[in-house]
Formats: C-alpha cells, structure tokens, sequence
C-alpha cells in the first residue's frame, strides 16, 4: 500500500483540483501521517508527461527521470538545511566535521533565490512547483518574503505549502492560500499500511504514535526508539526519580542527536505522557502508551489530576522554549524537577 492508497479521498481532491490550479495550496493535517509525501506524489504527477491512468507520476518519461535525479527546472524544493541533513544521514551520507550546523529554519535567502526561477517561462511548458515543507518553519521575514510572491500570482505556478501546525503561519499566508485539509487514515487503514510495511504489532506503534502511521513506521525502527525509551525510563520511576541524574542522561542523548529539533521531541512524549497519565488518574484507558498501562496506573495512585493538569499546560511553554537557543541540560533539570513534583512522598 503507498501513500496515495494510504490517502485515497485526498488524492482524488488533489486530482480534481488539476483542471484549475490555484496558486497556491495548503495542506495541513498531523505530523506524520504522509503529507508531505501525498504533496510530492502530487507535484510529481503535474511534471510527469504522461500520466497513469491513476493520476500519479508514470516514473518513466523524461520528467519523471529528473525528478528522480533531482534536478527538474521546474521544482523547487524549499526545506530547512537541518531536515535536508537528517534525510541524508538516514540515507548513510554522514555529515562533513566542521561545518557550520544546518538551520532549523527556511531562510529568506532561499526564498529570494526564487526571484529568476519565477520570472522565466518554463522548461517544458507547463506548470512549475515551488514546494515548502514543512512551512511553519519560516520565521516572519521569510514568510513575508515569500508573501510578494503569493500576492502577484504567476501563471502556470502553485505554490504548495505542506504544515503540521498551519496555525504558526502569518494570517496574511494562510489567507492567500486554498486550504487541503490532510486527516489521519481510518486506523484500519493505517494498521493495514503498517502490516505491509513489515511493522509487527502495528496497533500498539500506531496508538504510540497519536494515529500518524509515518510516524509508526519510523518510531518501530529506528534511533527515535533510543531516546524515547532514556525518557520513560527517568518518567517511569515517579516520586524515585532524581531530576538530575534524569536530565543528565537525557541532555547526553541530546547532544548526540542528530535529527532536528530532539528537545522539542522529547518534550512532545513528555506531553504524551502527561496526557496518558491524566487520563489513567480518572480511570480511563491510555491513548498513547498502550503497553505501559499497568505503569501508568500505579503512578497515578501517587499524584493528583490538578497536578498533572498544570504541569501539561507549563509543558505548552516549555515546547515553545525548545525553539529558542537555550541551555539543554537546565532546561532538562527544570522540567525533570517540575515532574518529580507531581508524586506524593510516602
């Protein structure tokens, strides 16, 4: 199963929508649940020169083969340099000593470079792509940048915008785009996905993951595992934790992370967490930590729903503080000791 049976009704949205484009599309849904991935098999498809009877891209003709390479003239793929680096140490291609650290943003220069690729006509006369994934991460110069363009349109030219928080995007950009919403597959769906993907136990690793089978996928092999598991080993001890032996092995995992944004991630299990214990202080089932049930309900024993309500709501700051340079181990130290807070001493 690929991801366009993954997401079949968007799919036939996005094909009816190639009889008149708009200039610019926002597809915004879950993290990790593929839309990105839709968005490519869509870009693909308005390059490719001789369509399948599906719609999608024929992966045969002369677009096709520089797509790829590539290097089709008229794509343009804008994503942080930190996610370009990280597809391509999962890729084996390890990173060179002494560069400058990629950006864990979009920058304006990128948008700028855009300036000759949009005022030329197209190589193949047909429609050209601007791509941005994930869009959120523009900062307000950049967004208003790439605004200009969205302002003006340009014949035969989508701006495609792929977001899982479309909400961070100036209302100015939002505004100028049509909305595609990207909901989660039918969990069935999803599972069906993970079992032919070769993922065992697939409704425990897609509860895990919120719903989001990419992301099922990528948690059931791979280094995400190491510092998820560092994480609910220090959340797991309750009123034995000791918040600073706790943030130092975790800020060593950070630091030797080597996917974007670790602190952030961990923070979002830590809310995960939270979440799965307010739900079992009430007597209700885990959304997300399926297999750790039984944990989870002997340490809601110990600690209180006003408690774990609060520290949930200080986790909102402590994510937005993830985005700003900070000093990891004492922000590991600030929320280990906010959490060991919640039990009650015996």
């Amino acid at each position: 199963m690929n991801i366009i049976e993954l997401h079949s009704a968007v799919w036939q949205e996005l094909r009816a929508r190639r009889a008149q484009l708009p200039h610019a599309l926002l597809m915004a849904g879950q993290r990790g649940i593929g839309k990105f991935e839709l968005a490519r098999a869509f870009t693909e498809s308005l390059l490719c020169e001789d369509l399948a009877a599906s719609g999608e891209a024929c992966g045969k003709c002369l677009a096709c083969g520089w797509l790829a390479q590539g290097n089709h003239p008229d794509l343009r793929l804008l994503q942080p340099g930190a996610l370009v680096a990280d597809v391509a140490a999962e890729a084996g291609e390890g990173e060179e000593t002494g560069k400058k650290k990629p950006s864990q943003q979009i920058t304006i220069d990128q948008v700028r470079a855009l300036d000759d690729f949009l005022h030329v006509g197209t190589h193949r006369h047909g429609v050209r792509v601007v791509l941005l994934n994930p869009a959120e991460a523009m900062n307000r110069s950049t967004a208003n940048a790439l605004l200009k363009s969205l302002e003006e349109p340009i014949a035969a030219t989508l701006f495609l915008l792929v977001s899982s928080e479309p909400h961070r995007l100036l209302p100015t950009i939002r505004s100028r785009c049509q909305m595609m919403p990207v909901r989660s597959p039918a969990n069935g769906v999803a599972r069906q996905w993970l079992r032919d993907a070769g993922v065992s136990d697939a409704g425990s690793w897609l509860a895990l993951a919120g719903g989001s089978p990419l992301l099922a996928l990528a948690l059931s092999g791979s280094g995400e595992r190491v510092l998820l598991d560092s994480l609910l080993a220090q959340l797991s001890r309750g009123r034995e934790l000791d918040p600073l032996v706790a943030a130092a092995s975790l800020d060593k995992l950070v630091k030797a992370e080597k996917r974007p944004a670790p602190l952030k991630r961990v923070v979002d299990w830590a809310q995960r967490w939270l979440f799965d214990l307010s739900l079992t202080s009430e007597g209700l089932p885990p959304r997300y930590f399926l297999g750790q049930t039984p944990l989870l309900q002997g340490l809601a024993q110990t600690t209180e729903l006003r408690k774990l309500l609060a520290l949930h709501r200080k986790a909102i700051q402590y994510k937005a503080q993830c985005e700003q340079p900070l000093n990891s181990r004492l922000f590991l130290e600030e929320f280990f000791l906010s959490y060991a807070r919640l039990f009650r001493t015996p």
